[in-house]
């Protein structure tokens, strides 16, 4: 196969950051994806309305001319996040979900949720009003070993979370783990989850074989090949509707990565959907790419599906060492790799 055309995808999982991390990565997105659902842990974080729509417009007014890339915001919750909060955010069209962090998860989580009890009154309006909650699962116990927190989570939390809001749609989002794949597909139809392309194309070996290679870093970390990778991508090319497009793209520059406490994220926005491609053509499943890139996600969000298409070639390139941002620079996902598939 030389060619492959499918519906644009979308971006059901992604940071953009703000200022000139902003500046520098959206056009990325623009140019692959219709849609992106934005993560909101900022510093502060996103947590009301009004905030949200403020961030919107930084995006928008951030896009390159022409681009007609749609931001979907989301609000963070917070132990103080109130059923009010939810219901006045369930009333903007672009506003679509709202995020559980667990308090200290991941990059900027240090104001997120400490107990899930303290969100049931925010969660039974999320149930009401139809907006989707989005999960970064992992519990954050100093006792539970970092490549162990998401099957905990599964077991001590996200559960009885769902059991206790069955009506409430949630995506598990950038799953990591067997167990993750696994507790997805066991569950009712209003559970679903995002895969990202570097859990797809890399495991731990990757990121400590044979030294550090901090812009592998990411949370949740990189895991086993088998059995956690290849139920990954076992559960990507499924043809299943409860797995889509998420890449949890992150922009950080070079010299806080390569840091003595180096930050996590990776970017994979500069060329998502040929990685993901590439992952698809691994397991011999080209033609169920389009379902999980282009239906899934608007079909779970309950929005229309684009309209326009996205063609692939294959075509040898290789992806820059860096890319720019303002006097620094943010090294990708992949850097100095050649990949063999390329949008037209």
């Amino acid at each position: 196969m030389q060619k492959i055309t499918i519906l644009k995808p979308d971006d059901w999982h992604l940071h953009v950051r703000t200022g000139r991390e902003l500046k520098s990565v959206i056009g990325m997105s623009a140019a692959q994806m219709g849609r992106g659902v934005i993560m909101p842990n900022l510093n502060p974080p996103i947590t009301n309305s009004t905030q949200a729509l403020k961030y919107r417009e930084e995006i928008i007014n951030s896009l390159p001319n022409g681009s007609e890339f749609n931001p979907l915001m989301v609000l963070y919750l917070t132990d103080n996040t109130t059923a009010k909060d939810i219901e006045d955010a369930s009333k903007h069209t672009h506003i679509r979900a709202a995020k559980l962090y667990p308090a200290g998860a991941t990059t900027n989580s240090d104001s997120g949720v400490t107990n899930v009890n303290n969100i049931y009154p925010a969660l039974e309006m999320m149930q009401k009003v139809g907006m989707l909650l989005l999960v970064h699962g992992e519990v954050t116990h100093a006792d539970v070993d970092i490549f162990d927190r998401e099957a905990v989570f599964i077991k001590d939390v996200l559960g009885g979370l769902i059991n206790k809001f069955p009506e409430l749609k949630v995506v598990f989002e950038h799953v990591t783990t067997k167990d993750a794949c696994d507790f997805v597909v066991s569950s009712s139809n209003n559970v679903a989850a995002t895969i990202t392309p570097h859990h797809l194309l890399a495991n731990r070996n990757d990121m400590l074989a044979g030294g550090i290679r901090p812009h592998y870093y990411c949370l949740p970390v990189l895991k086993r090949s088998k059995p956690h990778q290849s139920a990954l991508l076992g559960a990507a090319t499924s043809g299943s509707p409860k797995f889509f497009l998420g890449t949890d793209s992150a922009p950080h520059l070079k010299e806080y990565k390569e840091s003595s406490c180096g930050c996590a994220g990776v970017l994979n926005a500069h060329c998502a959907i040929e990685l993901y491609a590439t992952a698809f053509e691994s397991a011999g499943a080209l033609d169920r790419l389009e379902g999980f890139a282009s239906k899934f996600g608007p079909d779970f969000y309950s929005m229309p599906r684009n309209q326009d298409t996205t063609t692939l070639q294959r075509k040898e390139w290789t992806v820059p060492d860096s890319y720019p941002c303002g006097k620094s620079s943010i090294v990708p996902f992949m850097a100095g790799e050649v990949l063999r598939w390329k949008v037209v």
